[in-house]
């Protein structure tokens, strides 16, 4: 009967962007590879769906019993990946590898840790009227600090950051003091310059990062990088080149597009309509997590479909911002469209939560 109850909607929309994004994914790779990745990701998209809907079995209040089990395994996760057991992509140490061929990076995963674990601290033992105590918000913090540090270690900006948006609009949320949120913001912004002038970050990373202002700085690399991405959406107009046509796209000109800059595909293949269609649903998850914390009485309900909101919300305007220009590029994939499986796995779970929480209040 739960099922039945089931918000079908976020999962249509949700399916949507993943099939799109596995036809995008074949469009950029199958002059190199043929249909492998995008049969890949498939594969990854029925397993997120049918963790999504096991999670959908539990009732909430399980997902909160075991909150601090599932934050320490996000943890470990992110620990192995600092032993010799990690693997180093393209300058970060962020991947562990598995048996058959897969690989996993647990900072994907780790966002849905800390999720549950700063909505189980900021919720406990207490019901709305009760605005959270000053050891509760700290308790907080020093839980996100741990992913965040472990995550700058390896060092991946673009998932801290996520991390650390996604414990401000918690702590938001959860009704603490507006000074929180304002110290919190100003000392991300501070650590933020500090891993680039330290530097934390590799001198590889660091041209990535100002390459957003001077091209020139990384010319053969992230510079050149984003002005084919540039001039590939700029050139699909209303209606885009069509699937498996697109010059930049075909031309293998863009690295690493079926990734990082999946939406460059969609800008030149589909245009304008297709890419703001894609867009379109994409808002519809955020503002659907949105209304799912707007109408919870639940505090724990209401601060993880906050959670899911801040992480896919942020998360989708770094990776449209940095295809279009407007942002540094950071690393970040496309939710539910670009390729790989550790993101994929980690949306659906982050569905499954949402949906989870809407039962709960349906009780």
């Amino acid at each position: 009967m739960r099922y039945l109850r089931n918000d079908w909607a976020l999962y249509v929309a949700a399916l949507g962007l993943c099939l799109v994004g596995a036809v995008l994914i074949w469009s950029s790779t199958h002059t190199r590879v043929g249909p492998a990745l995008s049969v890949r990701q498939l594969i990854a998209v029925g397993l997120g769906l049918s963790a999504a809907l096991a999670l959908v079995r539990l009732d909430l209040r399980w997902v909160r019993a075991a909150a601090p089990w599932i934050y320490l395994a996000g943890v470990a996760g992110l620990l192995l990946v600092l032993t010799p057991l990690g693997v180093t992509v393209n300058g970060s140490r962020s991947w562990l590898h598995l048996p058959g061929g897969f690989s996993l990076q647990p900072a994907e995963l780790s966002k849905l840790a800390l999720v549950v674990g700063l909505a189980m601290v900021l919720a406990e033992g207490r019901g709305a009227s009760r605005l959270p105590r000053a050891r509760e918000v700290l308790l907080a913090w020093a839980l996100a600090a741990v992913p965040i540090g472990l995550i700058m270690l390896q060092p991946d900006l673009g998932s801290a950051m996520v991390l650390a948006a996604m414990t401000v609009g918690i702590v938001a949320a959860s009704g603490a003091r507006w000074w929180w949120t304002a110290g919190a913001v100003a000392g991300g912004a501070a650590l933020a310059t500090a891993a680039v002038a330290v530097p934390l970050l590799s001198p590889h990373q660091v041209d990535r990062l100002l390459a957003f202002t001077d091209p020139a700085l990384d010319p053969e690399g992230i510079g050149y990088q984003t002005r084919q991405v540039r001039l590939a959406i700029g050139s699909g107009g209303w209606d885009g080149a069509g699937l498996g046509h697109g010059p930049q796209t075909q031309g293998g000109f863009i690295p690493f597009q079926e990734t990082d800059f999946i939406f460059s595909v969609a800008g030149e293949e589909l245009g304008f309509l297709g890419a703001a269609g894609l867009v379109a649903l994409l808002a519809f998850v955020v503002l659907r997590a949105l209304w799912v914390a707007a109408r919870a009485r639940d505090v724990f309900a209401r601060l993880v479909a906050v959670g899911v909101a801040c992480w896919l919300g942020v998360q989708t305007v770094e990776n449209l911002g940095m295809n279009l220009g407007l942002l540094p590029v950071t690393g970040l994939p496309l939710p539910f469209v670009s390729y790989g499986g550790s993101a994929m796995l980690a949306c659906w779970l982050a569905v499954g939560l949402l949906a989870s929480a809407e039962l709960l209040e349906d009780r």
